[in-house]
């Protein structure tokens, strides 16, 4: 598995522990929070401001499945923050 492969970083992370079912599992959610965290491509605002650990825990799946990947990589590529236009 590459991330590249994957339409966004919050994809590639579901895939990697086994799907958005597992990933809901491993961070204590609903399926349709995740779905939600999918389709805007980016961690909930929880994760960047201290409240939530969800990069670390999909990160810490992912190694079990052979999938490894960093939850500072996730965090910073799946980012609510937007780029500004002109």
């Amino acid at each position: 598995m590459r991330p590249e492969d994957f339409p966004s970083a919050i994809a590639f992370a579901f895939e990697a522990v086994g799907g958005i079912g597992a990933a809901a599992k491993v961070c204590g959610r609903s399926y349709q929070a995740l779905n939600k965290w999918r389709l805007a491509q980016s961690l909930p605002r929880t994760d960047y401001t201290g409240e939530t650990a969800y990069a670390e825990r999909l990160a810490s799946a992912a190694v079990t499945k052979g999938n490894p990947f960093e939850a500072s990589w996730l965090r910073e590529s799946a980012s609510p923050i937007k780029q500004r236009t002109a």
